[in-house]
């Protein structure tokens, strides 16, 4: 095996296991829907940040709007699964493929990843962690989780848009 092979790869592979994650994350969230719906509720609802925080405003406490939420990140984990999975096997499928072949089997993954990003940086950290204030609560702060999952889709989108020479 040579060094391009194995770069190939490791990129076809890098994608696969985070959309293994994410399918992982994503059957877990419809078997065991209540888990992470009080994750959501609670975030929504800022009912365990400061108290007396001047941020309450912000709060969601619709139980209808929380499921509507919830759903919504559902529907969009399947989706990076599904899109990962796909992705890693069409570049799999090219590991052999002129470089231009190659780059292009990526679409899939990086599509997938970039929802990634949206769910967890864009969602969780963004509006969780700073519209939502959820840094501030000590029993539903996902941003340590959040961050870890971000920069481990970063590291991949980077690593995939290094085009061969």
């Amino acid at each position: 095996m040579n060094t391009k092979n194995v770069i190939r790869l490791t990129k076809s592979l890098l994608t696969v296991f985070f959309g293994l994650y994410v399918l992982f994350v994503a059957f877990g969230n419809v078997t065991d829907y209540n888990s992470n719906y009080m994750f959501v509720k609670h975030v929504l609802s800022m009912d365990t940040t400061f108290e007396g925080n001047s941020l309450m405003y912000r709060a969601i406490t619709s139980t209808a709007l929380h499921h509507v939420g919830y759903i919504l990140i559902i529907i969009v984990e399947w989706i990076i699964a599904l899109s990962c999975l796909y992705g890693g096997w069409k570049m799999f499928k090219q590991r052999n493929g002129s470089p231009e072949e190659f780059h292009n089997a990526k679409k899939w993954g990086m599509f997938g990843l970039l929802l990634g990003i949206a769910v967890w940086f864009l969602g969780f950290q963004v509006i969780g962690g700073e519209w939502f204030a959820m840094w501030q609560s000590q029993q539903w702060n996902g941003l340590d989780s959040a961050f870890r999952l971000t920069t481990y889709i970063s590291t991949t989108l980077v690593i995939l848009m290094m085009k061969e020479s």
